[in-house]
């Protein structure tokens, strides 16, 4: 029996996952709650989850039978750090207002016995407090899950005294489930928790991904001869990286791996219309394509990766088994650096930094021909490592997990 506010979730004979994923910009919340609601519901024939999200592509990917979602109104962030309505004549107040209104109607409804609450103890701006108290008042269990790094430790420890995120944790929350290994990043500590939440985070492992077999039209054919995927997540702010294997390619003519380039659905337009025109000139080595919904597939059939090393990719690398480059970005967070040093160090990846390795196109070439001799991160045997879909659903049913860190 789990100990907490809330039951075990799975005793029920139809149990209910309600996932909150706040999503303002990118793919990367999203695509995690998809994959654990997927994992949910394999795990119990009778079960059914609902994913409430502010991503503005949620319609673009498959979702499995029993498993569907609610789209938020959406917001963006401005330049100096505030948001706006993406779409709505309405202030952000009043947004937040709304979307807060649509999560509590959708769980007061729906009627979870588990609400897994991805990364935001409070929500958007506070948006989940009136579902929390809701929750708290049904006895449904509340977990919050983080990836395995959030950020710089003085850094998110401002962030989360401003936002109050401490006093929400240990208010309404049953356990926290970080997705990752501690041997990476124990992205917690240091936070103010208390004693009694340290003892409930648990360590799952990251989340294994495999090739989906859902029915959907295909975004674009898989090439049949050895390629190298570029990916950079949602692509939002991977022109940089796009920038440089496209330099590298230009200056090498021997490089001879053909490269895949996915831009991702949020690169501006400017932006691959002129890498659009640079690959034109190269030939049938480079090729490009804006989105893929099932980057899995891609991934699963690369000779080699070069990404950003957001979260997702960094779990589809470890899945598939990819020899990869991770060349992380460091503004405005630092999350992608400090999960490429540490799986560097693990011998999980390579990693290409600017200030160590410069940004020559030469650099990329030279790492992007080593490929070939990298061992894959199947090289390095860290116990438990892609445990987390497993943990989760022995989580959700109320059964000991692999792996739980006491003190966080």
């Amino acid at each position: 029996m789990m100990t907490g506010f809330g039951s075990p979730s799975f005793g029920s004979p139809a149990p209910r996952t309600l996932l909150y994923s706040h999503d303002t910009f990118g793919l990367g919340h999203l695509r995690r709650s998809r994959t654990i609601a997927s994992a949910l519901i394999d795990a119990h024939a009778a079960s059914s989850a609902l994913i409430v999200t502010g991503s503005p592509i949620a319609g673009r990917f498959d979702f499995p039978e029993r498993v569907d979602h609610v789209r938020l109104p959406g917001v963006i962030k401005l330049s100096d750090g505030s948001y706006t309505s993406s779409s709505l004549a309405i202030d952000i107040d009043h947004m937040t207002s709304l979307r807060g209104a649509i999560i509590e109607a959708a769980a007061r409804e729906f009627a979870p016995d588990l609400l897994i609450v991805d990364k935001e103890p409070w929500g958007f701006r506070g948006e989940l407090a009136s579902t929390l108290d809701l929750m708290r008042a049904r006895g449904t269990r509340v977990v919050l899950g983080v990836r395995d790094v959030l950020d710089d430790e003085d850094l998110l420890a401002a962030e989360w005294a401003r936002k109050g995120a401490i006093d929400a944790i240990e208010r309404y929350y049953d356990e926290i489930w970080v997705y990752g290994m501690p041997q990476l990043c124990r992205p917690l500590d240091g936070l103010g928790l208390s004693a009694r939440m340290r003892e409930r985070i648990v360590y799952t492992g990251y989340l294994r991904r495999e090739v989906p077999e859902w029915p959907a039209e295909p975004d674009g054919e898989v090439p049949a001869q050895p390629y190298l995927l570029v990916t950079t997540g949602g692509g939002g702010d991977g022109s940089e990286l796009v920038d440089w294997v496209i330099r590298a390619y230009e200056r090498d003519r021997a490089l001879d791996l053909p490269a895949l380039i996915v831009y991702g659905p949020f690169m501006k337009a400017t932006d691959r219309a002129a890498f659009d025109a640079r690959i034109a000139r190269l030939g049938e080595r480079v090729t490009a394509m804006a989105f893929h919904a099932r980057l899995e597939r891609l991934l699963a059939n690369a000779a080699g990766v070069v990404a950003m090393g957001g979260y997702n990719t960094f779990c589809e690398i470890l899945s598939m088994d990819r020899p990869a480059i991770i060349a992380p970005r460091t503004r405005p967070r630092r999350e992608q650096y400090i999960r490429a040093r540490a799986a560097e160090r693990l011998g999980l990846v390579r990693m290409l930094e600017p200030g160590r390795d410069g940004h020559a196109a030469a650099t990329m070439a030279d790492a992007i021909r080593a490929l070939a001799h990298q061992p894959p991160p199947s090289s390095v045997r860290i116990p438990g490592l892609l445990s987390g879909l497993e943990t989760i659903v022995e989580r959700a049913r109320g059964e000991a997990p692999h792996l739980v860190s006491v003190g966080g």
